[in-house]
């Protein structure tokens, strides 16, 4: 019991530090100084790493910066749009500190689902996926567009991406999961629907029971119409952007 209190105590000043790196990516020293009121010589040691805060003054960090902290918005911040509206979030996937915090929230969210597996499709899906999944103590399913040699059988759901007009598939092993298990769909970006309507089709022909889908941004309203969810599976999405104009 001891032991167990001591790593709560830990990831309590843990998260707190990553809260103030991820502010100071946008946030002066000075103008954390004022937001906090501690010394700069202070903030700069947790953020390097140097040293953890207490446990009474990690409460006390963690709720300030909770305050000023959006999620959402530092999501936006990084999807970027070129002239024909296709979208890069490469900055997106790879912050490692801000999907470690998006987790922790979406397994909150989802905790009371029982989720014992996180399916997603490569590969995108794979770093936010794969954060979810340890913090529900679940497994990570991956949907592939190929099959793997050395996987005798798949179940698979072919789909036709609207801007490709090509029919594509997606696979998973036979025995990814059952019947008993609970499924989570979490995905990157969702757009036009058409790749994560598969995800939902595998979870059905493998005969597991979808409980919630989370996309960690959604792109304009076409998607909706391609997402038949079953009446008690959660939805949620962390951003939601408008369809960018295209320039011709």
């Amino acid at each position: 019991m001891i032991k167990e209190t001591h790593v709560v105590d830990l990831q309590r000043r843990m998260e707190a530090v990553e809260l103030l790196k991820l502010m100071k990516e946008h946030y002066t020293y000075e103008e954390l100084h004022a937001l906090t009121g501690l010394p700069i010589t202070v903030l700069n040691r947790y953020v390097k790493g140097h040293v953890l805060p207490s446990r009474s003054r990690a409460e006390e960090l963690f709720k300030t910066l909770s305050e000023k902290l959006s999620l959402e918005e530092e999501v936006v911040r990084r999807i970027k749009f070129d002239e024909k509206g296709y979208f890069d979030n490469t900055a997106l996937i790879s912050d490692t500190l801000l999907l470690r915090l998006i987790a922790k929230k979406v397994a909150k969210s989802f905790y009371d689902k029982k989720v014992t597996v996180v399916l997603t499709a490569a590969v995108d899906g794979i770093p936010i996926a794969t954060h979810v999944a340890n913090l529900l103590d679940a497994k990570v399913v991956i949907a592939k567009r190929e099959r793997e040699v050395g996987v005798r059988r798949f179940i698979e759901e072919n789909y036709v991406p609207s801007f490709s007009g090509v029919v594509m598939t997606l696979y998973i092993p036979q025995n990814a999961f059952s019947h008993k298990d609970n499924v989570l769909i979490v995905d990157d970006v969702v757009r036009t629907g058409e790749t994560q309507k598969a995800l939902v089709s595998l979870t059905e022909k493998a005969g597991g029971k979808l409980v919630g889908v989370f996309f960690l941004v959604a792109i304009g309203e076409t998607w909706i119409k391609h997402m038949k969810l079953p009446d008690e599976c959660k939805l949620e999405i962390l951003a939601k952007l408008p369809e960018p104009k295209r320039s011709e």
